[in-house]
């Protein structure tokens, strides 16, 4: 992975190593929890609905798993000021892998929420702690493509996991996917012994609190919250909105949709690495918001996959400019504070754009519903300008 570029004369002919041994082991860690998680993530509600919970049961279970994430992840910071980078990931793989086996034995809901807890703390740790870790291990030069290649490799995850774990429970049975949920992460847990441990830093480790009351950090949460928004309404209600009987085209929008947002999470690594990400938050954020509008007319093939398109693509773009925006602004001891704050940021995001969208659909139908969500998309300029005001170098004075 390592290239070379033109430098600038005096300098060095080639950039520093991206894809070094350690880093190769962090993606190891990353395939293993990655792939654990979207294996489960759609089996186990169908689980919990057909052992006698309904659809309630289903919707039970992925909200524990979803709060459990969102609390370890304004956790995970303090725990890894503590106890460093290498314990908090390990720990994390176990939980994400382990409980999955009581419900290869157990059937009870009680059990089956119990283990969605578990591994949503697992799950939250691995981001956190990991995503941590992960900005250590990548040159400052070559953060941007670093953290795209990061991305790439988790979201093919998502894309190949995700319906693979429906169709091995369908084909294979539940017991077969949730032994090999349990296994990856247990299996790649020895890959955290080859990382580094965490260096003693002489300046006072970030808190959850300092990141919300810093604005440099702040504001391109908020504009990624904003994004994540829309990724929450399509996961959730696109197979809901488009006219029964056209599950091909669900399927092809969904595909669409991660695979152009993979493709450009690259894109922008490279082009922020060389031009800088602070340029790339405000055209990300139009493209999601653009998408959404798109889409509104649900009823059309041609809308949908090209609503997918732009918003799969805004929604890279914003992915990787606002975590390379957000690692450059803090030293290392701050690394947690921002993968946090960052992963906070998607999770709160998908989840409230999931419960406006159903609020506002009951009463005004998808085509409505999709439109205003894209209109109110537009609101998180403000933020991104206030960003982009506060980020940009003071205009020099007079000479004396």
């Amino acid at each position: 992975m390592a290239t070379r570029r033109k430098s600038a004369p005096g300098t060095s002919n080639s950039a520093p190593t991206l894809l070094t041994w350690p880093l190769m082991l962090r993606l190891v860690t990353i395939v293993g929890a990655s792939a654990s998680f979207f294996l489960l993530l759609s089996v186990v509600p169908l689980y919990a609905e057909q052992s006698g919970g309904g659809s309630g049961a289903a919707g039970l279970s992925t909200s524990a798993l979803m709060l459990a994430t969102v609390c370890g992840e304004l956790a995970a910071p303090r725990l890894t000021a503590r106890y460093g980078y290498r314990l908090v990931l390990a720990t994390g793989l176990v939980l994400l892998g382990a409980p999955s086996l009581l419900l290869t034995v157990s059937h009870g809901m009680g059990a089956v929420v119990g283990v969605c807890l578990a591994r949503g703390a697992g799950f939250a740790l691995t981001v956190v702690g990991g995503g941590a870790l992960t900005a250590v291990l990548i040159p400052p030069e070559r953060r941007g493509e670093g953290l795209a290649l990061v991305g790439v490799v988790s979201g093919a995850q998502s894309v190949v996991a995700l319906p693979l774990g429906v169709w091995l429970a369908q084909h294979a049975g539940y017991t077969t996917v949730f032994v090999i949920a349990a296994v990856l992460p247990l299996a790649t847990a020895p890959a955290v012994a080859g990382l580094p441990r965490r260096e003693p830093s002489a300046q006072r480790p970030l808190g959850m609190v300092d990141g919300f009351r810093t604005p440099a950090l702040a504001l391109p949460a908020a504009v990624f919250a904003t994004t994540a928004v829309g990724a929450g309404v399509i996961a959730t209600f696109l197979p809901l909105a488009v006219p029964p009987g056209r599950a091909g085209l669900v399927s092809a929008a969904l595909f669409l949709q991660a695979a152009t947002a993979i493709g450009a999470r690259w894109v922008a690594g490279r082009y922020g690495d060389r031009h800088g990400p602070a340029g790339l938050v405000v055209p990300g954020l139009l493209l999601c918001a653009g998408g959404m509008l798109a889409t509104a007319p649900t009823g059309s093939a041609a809308a949908v996959l090209v609503g997918m398109a732009l918003f799969g693509t805004g929604f890279g773009i914003a992915q990787n400019a606002t975590q390379t925006l957000m690692y450059a602004r803090v030293p290392p001891s701050g690394y947690g504070v921002a993968s946090a704050l960052w992963n906070f940021a998607y999770d709160a995001g998908m989840g409230l754009g999931a419960v406006f969208f159903g609020l506002l659909s009951a009463g005004t139908g998808y085509v409505v519903a999709f439109a205003a969500t894209g209109a109110l998309m537009t609101t998180a300029l403000v933020p991104a300008w206030y960003d982009h005001r506060m980020s940009r170098p003071p205009a020099p004075g007079p000479k004396p």
